[in-house]
């Protein structure tokens, strides 16, 4: 592979940095989790936005949780057949094989390919119209809770189509047999956020309400 090149220095500073505190620091915790495995208690599913840092959010220690990001933190429906599925892969290993007790899809403000389905949808974006575009393609499986939101035309719709990317995750979840499974037997819990990142801010989905409420 020709093409590929040294890691830019000050990623390289960093490592140095992290590996002398950080990892100093915690030496036989690290060792501990590489010699026993993973067994993060929860999975969760965000966006790629580099401006989304779960771990932080929570606090959350190394081996808590198994993260999977994509573009708009989405779950495509259940479909086995036979082609590439990295967050299908994902959702299946973290529910059959790692047993996790919770799965939580993360949204979150100014989402840039929530806002490409939007442009999409609304025909403002022909380039994402193309079967060559990965990100269009991608953002098909939003298409539904657009449609849900220019129903219900509400005062602010790309922040209305941020929080359908979540419920759309959340129910597309419930196609995979493995997670209705354990969901139903009482294994599994799904859970659905939205992160305002400006304003430091969480929200999550209380199905009594059907809407999303301040924790």
């Amino acid at each position: 592979m020709q093409q590929a090149r040294p890691l830019p220095a000050y990623l390289i500073s960093r490592f140095h940095g992290w590996r002398a505190t950080t990892y100093q620091d915690n030496k036989a915790w690290f060792r501990r989790l590489a010699e026993s495995g993973q067994h993060p208690r929860a999975m969760v599913i965000s966006c790629c936005d580099s401006r989304v840092h779960v771990t932080s959010i929570f606090g959350a220690d190394e081996g808590e949780f198994f993260i999977h990001r994509n573009v708009a933190n989405l779950v495509p429906p259940y479909n086995p057949d036979g082609e590439y599925h990295g967050t299908s892969a994902a959702v299946e290993y973290a529910v059959t094989s790692l047993g996790v007790a919770h799965i939580v899809v993360l949204g979150h403000s100014n989402c840039g390919g929530v806002k490409g389905c939007h442009d999409m949808c609304s025909g403002h974006a022909p380039a994402l119209e193309e079967k060559s575009s990965f990100v269009g393609r991608w953002m098909d499986i939003l298409r539904p809770g657009f449609d849900r939101v220019r129903q219900a035309a509400p005062e602010d719709p790309l922040r209305a189509l941020e929080k359908e990317a979540v419920l759309v995750s959340l129910e597309n979840l419930m196609t995979f047999p493995f997670v209705r499974a354990a969901v139903e037997d009482d294994r599994l819990t799904l859970h659905g956020l939205w992160n305002d990142t400006g304003a430091g801010a969480l929200e999550q989905f209380d199905p009594s309400r059907a809407a999303f409420i301040p924790v």
